[in-house]
Parts: structure tokens; C-alpha cells; sequence
């Protein structure tokens, strides 16, 4: 499972300070968000520039590209094409026009009433239908024709039509604005730095441009930077929260803050909270690197378990750059993921990894642990069985095609060949929280209970 994109931008007093360099460190910090198409939009108060394309951050930026894009504005983006087919028109950020002038706008989330506003916005044009596999294009387009020449006018009669998740950040001549849904589905927050202000999907990516964490946009809030500061606006009313709760669980970075918890420390409560509902005598504790890692110390704390790294991961295997032939699928799990026989060998193992969707990855790796001599394999998973489809941001498979729903744990714990299988319960999970409610989070993914 994959999450959609990851969203930044930055505005900087200083115009003689060039923000597409730290745009750049922006969005490099949220490529593990997107890793498909990278894109940075600037303006230094007369014209925006757009550069976009296919690639991770490093392959589509260079020292020469980012010089060319001068400003003090800037909004980065990072996607991965859960909606709308991968390709460099669906990259972003987008560059429109509305009443008052020109925008450019990046998203992350995905937006469910999109068959309607297609209904509504349907034109005969050629480069509209080219457009419509991504939401994004649809928001541009609501934009365009809200008929507004205030920008904030014309994003709030917009965002009024839109039902699902996003997490927007807008670029015109003069000013930066972030937006997040309502319902809060994905992070979105607000940093300071010297001469201006930062928003980003995460945290994670201030401490590398020395900004200075501020608070969490609200959802159903707009925060819009100019000149003469910051200022903010609830746009959209809010009467509850259906936060994501898989970005603890696998999509966040672990040395962010999300929804105002670590998500380090998270992790690590779900895995004591998985020692507790499945116990099992062996001889260490693993993780599946890397977001089974801090799970796997977790439970190795709670149970008394030697926590060893076991599997090592190959840092250089990000993304297939090749059409990927029958062997290289035999062996897609080897070329990311390798054990250490001497740490491994004639030992009681415990995997944690934090779901199975299909279960090929577990089986792949339960067979490579034992082939590198284990003697028992016992897989424990640091969320629920994932039963349902998501709707709002995060590329799952049907219904039909997800494990949980077609097999019980048993018969999966067969296919995979582990010696045991256990899950953290939801009800388990939900308690690990400590600033968050269980109300707060939308767990439809195991559950089927659609906020929207």
C-alpha cells in the first residue's frame, strides 16, 4: 500500500533568498509520501515557474534547474498515482488561471464525489478530457471557474464541493496558502523560519531547512501567508476527525509528529501491545525494514525478547527502473530485502512487519529466513487485517483482492508458511494513543466503517 503524495511550500519575506533550494530539501524529506513524479512551482511576485516531472526528487532536480527557479515563494510536491494514471501531465504541482490571475496548486488525498464534479465541469475540450484522471485537475478547475478574483474567495467556494481527502498548499504572486479537509484524513502543518513561514505533510522535513515547528493546520482550516504575515480562516466546518490511522502505522516518517503524537514512539507502544495479545516463546525479535522496526523494539521490550536485525534492506533499490521480467518478480523481495544467516540461523524467530495485503512479501520472506536456517518463524503484524478498501488517499486493492477478506488468519498463516501468525487487534491498537481519541481516527480499512 502506498500513500498518494506529499505536499510543502515556503514563504520567505526575503526575496533575495532563493526557496527553491529549500523546497527542494522540502520535498526530498517527503519522498518516502511519492516516489513516481516530483515537481516545484515558484514566483518572486511577477510570474509563477513550474518545473515537474517523472523520478524521485534527486533524478528530477539538479544544481542548474533549481537556480533557474528564482523566487520567494514556493510549493513543492510528490506523488504517487493512486488516481489517474502515472504520467507527467498528472505530476505536479498544477499551473492555472482564475479571474484574478495565476495559481499553482499541489494535493495530497484523494476526492470521492469526482464522477459529479466531472458531470458538472464537462467540456468538449481536448486538454480537459487529457486532465481528468487526476482529482488535482478537477480543484484547478473548480478554481478556474468560481468566477472569483480573490484567490481565498475562489478556494473557499471550491473546497465547499469537495468531499473526501485533501491536503492543499497554493501558489499565486503574492501569497502561500495551505488547506485541509474537515475531516483531517492527512497530516498538515505549520513551521516557522527566519523571514516567513512553512507548510509541509510533515514535520520531518523542517529540521533539515532549520524550521521551527509551529502547530498542526486544523481541518477545515485555511492558513494563508503574505507579506503582511500569517493569518487563518476555519472554511470548512469541522465536528469531527476521521484521521488516517495507517500513518502511524507504515506511511509517516518515525521522527515525525503526526495528529500530535511521535510516530516513533507509536509504533513502539503497538508492538508492546502485540507482545501482549500474541505471546510466543523464541529466541529474537526482527523487524521488516523499515517500518516494522520500531514495532519490533516494542515487542521486544515487552516480551523480554533480544531484539536483532535480521534482515538487512539494500538502500540503493527505491523504485524498479525496469519493466520487471518473470525472474525479476521471483526475486523482487531478495534484491530489497537480505538475511544474516549467522544472526538468523537455528533460531525461534519473531518477524514483525506492520500489515499483509496480499501476503506474497510475508511468504517470500518467511521462506528466505528459513532457507538461511531458521528453525521456527513466527510473523506478528502491528495492525489488523486489512479488509476493505481505502477511499481517501492510499493505493489499496479491491476488496476482492485483499487477503483478509477471502482467507482466515489461519489459512493465511499456511500460505505464508510461518509457524504462527498474529495481529494487534483494533480494539488493541486504538488504545496505544494518548492525545488521540478512538473516535478521532478513520480505521475503514479494517473495519468497513466509511466516515464519508
Amino acid at each position: 500500500m502506498k500513500e498518494e503524495c506529499g505536499v510543502f511550500g515556503i514563504f520567505n519575506r526575503n526575496k533575495e533568498l532563493n526557496v527553491a533550494k529549500l523546497t527542494f530539501y522540502g520535498i526530498f524529506s517527503l519522498q518516502h509520501r511519492g516516489q513516481e513524479s516530483a515537481g516545484i512551482a515558484v514566483t518572486s511576485g511577477e510570474n509563477i515557474l513550474v518545473y515537474r516531472d517523472l523520478g524521485l526528487v534527486s533524478e528530477v532536480f539538479n544544481e542548474r534547474i533549481l537556480n533557474t527557479l528564482k523566487g520567494n515563494i514556493a510549493i513543492g510536491h510528490v506523488r504517487y498515482s493512486t488516481a489517474g494514471m502515472n504520467s507527467w501531465e498528472n505530476s505536479q504541482p498544477i499551473l492555472n488561471q482564475f479571474s484574478g490571475g495565476s495559481f499553482a496548486l499541489a494535493h495530497n488525498g484523494h476526492i470521492i464525489n469526482q464522477d459529479e464534479l466531472r458531470e458538472r465541469l464537462s467540456s468538449n475540450r481536448a486538454e480537459d478530457k487529457n486532465k481528468r484522471d487526476a482529482d488535482s485537475h478537477l480543484i484547478c478547475q473548480l478554481i478556474h471557474r468560481s468566477g472569483e478574483e480573490d484567490i481565498e474567495k475562489a478556494l473557499e467556494k471550491a473546497v465547499s464541493q469537495l468531499k473526501g481527502a485533501f491536503c492543499l498548499v497554493i501558489l499565486t504572486e503574492d501569497r502561500l496558502i495551505g488547506i485541509r479537509d474537515p475531516l483531517g484524513f492527512h497530516p498538515l502543518v505549520l513551521g516557522k523560519v527566519e523571514g516567513g513561514y512553512v507548510i509541509s505533510s510533515e514535520d520531518c522535513a523542517f529540521s533539515l531547512i532549520n524550521a521551527e515547528y509551529v502547530r498542526e493546520i486544523q481541518p477545515g482550516e485555511m492558513v494563508v501567508v503574505d507579506r503582511n504575515g500569517l493569518r487563518s480562516k476555519q472554511i470548512l466546518s469541522s465536528k469531527r476527525k476521521a484521521q488516517c490511522i495507517f500513518e502511524y502505522i507504515y506511511f509517516a516518517r518515525p521522527d515525525s509528529t503526526v495528529f500530535g503524537e511521535n510516530v516513533a514512539v507509536v509504533r513502539e507502544r503497538i508492538g508492546q501491545k502485540l507482545a501482549q495479545e500474541h505471546p510466543v516463546e523464541a529466541d529474537i525479535v526482527i523487524s521488516v525494514p523499515d517500518s516494522g522496526r520500531f514495532a519490533a523494539l516494542g515487542y521486544s521490550q515487552a516480551s523480554g525478547i533480544p531484539y536483532q536485525e535480521g534482515l538487512v534492506k539494500n538502500p540503493y533499490v527505491t523504485r524498479t527502473f525496469i519493466q520487471p521480467d518473470q525472474i525479476m518478480r521471483e526475486h523482487a523481495v531478495k534484491l530489497k530485502l537480505s538475511p544474516i544467516s549467522e544472526i538468523v540461523k537455528d533460531k525461534r524467530i519473531i518477524m514483525v512487519d506492520d500489515s499483509i495485503v496480499r501476503g506474497t512479501t510475508s511468504r517470500k520472506l518467511v521462506k528466505l529466513l528459513k532457507n538461511s536456517g531458521a528453525r521456527e518463524v513466527h510473523v506478528r503484524i502491528s495492525s489488523p487485517p486489512v479488509n476493505f478498501p481505502c477511499h481517501y488517499g492510499i493505493d489499496t486493492p479491491t476488496k476482492e483482492e485483499l487477503w483478509a477478506t477471502q482467507f482466515s488468519v489461519e489459512q493465511i498463516r499456511q500460505w505464508i508458511e510461518a509457524d504462527t501468525l498474529g495481529y494487534v487487534s483494533l480494539d488493541g491498537l486504538l488504545q496505544v494513543f494518548q492525545k488521540n481519541k478512538a473516535s478521532d481516527f478513520c480505521t475503514a480499512c479494517f473495519s468497513g466503517q466509511y466516515p464519508i
